[in-house]
């Protein structure tokens, strides 16, 4: 499909099954199932006030990033040009300095809430808790250093 605005679009509940399966081999740092990640997300941007577009871009946010789906079917898939971009926003490239990674995300239209969200997850105290005391202080600096390029504080 191309970024046009014609066509019929995948449904949230599509979209979500789409991710799980994508994600299915795959577990997070706690070894929990990635699924549990993606649907926080999701949740997260929902409560916050966010859109249909946001929550399919949140329920996608890593797919290209771990390899789960390709660029390429993210680009063709029927989805928002919107969600595409959130997508592509918060997909983080290998070698690319943070500072550029934060300045696209807030360059583009819903990402910085799909981010936040993700953010919002990742640092969560229960989550770290589980992982080895070197892990867990290395990701509570990385998720605070993103929160404020992106302006977020702390929460």
């Amino acid at each position: 499909m191309n970024d046009d605005e014609s066509g019929p679009r995948l449904t949230l509940t599509q979209v979500e099954s789409l991710a799980r399966e994508a994600h299915a081999a795959q577990t997070d740092k706690a070894g929990r199932p990635y699924a549990e990640h993606l649907r926080a997300v999701a949740d997260g941007v929902r409560d916050r006030g966010g859109d249909e577009e946001q929550i399919a871009a949140a329920w996608l946010h890593d797919a290209v990033e771990d390899d789960a789906l390709p660029e390429d079917w993210l680009r063709g898939a029927a989805l928002s040009p919107r969600t595409k971009a959130i997508v592509l926003a918060v997909t983080k490239r290998p070698g690319e300095p943070v500072e550029a990674y934060a300045r696209r995300i807030l360059s583009t239209p819903g990402a910085l809430l799909v981010k936040e969200a993700d953010l919002a997850h990742n640092a969560d105290p229960a989550r770290l808790s589980v992982l080895d005391p070197a892990t867990e202080k290395r990701l509570a600096q990385k998720y605070a250093t993103m929160r404020e390029l992106l302006g977020l504080g702390t929460e």
